[in-house]
């Protein structure tokens, strides 16, 4: 098949396609005597599994670890759940971050009146300068939502 039938098989575009192929992520397709690039059902069930690893968040460095642990059938599974909970950790601290920006953008627009007046506490906080690092454990308790002072 064609790589426009490969990305619709796969769920990956041709553009992923061709870049995926560019940086070794997967092999080079073979070529027809015309030079379109050619893919069978091993091709489309690697752009698969591809796919779902991008879906859930690996980076492409990861999707090759977890592509070469895929391929590799004396592999200890160990491995592979190794990196999927560095990934798993990795997006709570993200998730976490996610939500302290939530709670910090609620207050600000809890606190704007939203009217016709030019004063504006969101737009004040953004032009604001830092404020200095608070310490370790004041930070991780207002990560965990507790109540600023």
């Amino acid at each position: 098949m064609n790589i426009g039938a490969a990305a619709r098989a796969s769920g990956v575009s041709a553009k992923m396609i061709r870049y995926y192929e560019s940086i070794g992520l997967i092999e080079a397709a073979g070529r027809s005597a015309a030079g379109y690039r050619i893919y069978g059902r091993e091709d489309v069930h690697t752009l698969t599994f591809i796919s779902r690893a991008r879906d859930l968040g690996f980076s492409v460095a990861e999707m090759g670890e977890l592509l070469a642990l895929w391929r590799d059938q004396s592999r200890a599974s160990a491995d592979v759940k190794a990196i999927a909970l560095k990934h798993v950790a990795e997006l709570e601290d993200k998730a976490r971050a996610l939500q302290a920006m939530s709670r910090t953008l609620r207050h600000l627009a809890e606190n704007c009146h939203g009217d016709r007046r030019p004063h504006c506490p969101i737009l004040d906080d953004l032009a604001a300068p830092p404020a200095a690092p608070a310490p370790a454990r004041r930070r991780r308790h207002l990560a965990a939502g507790g109540a600023g002072r």
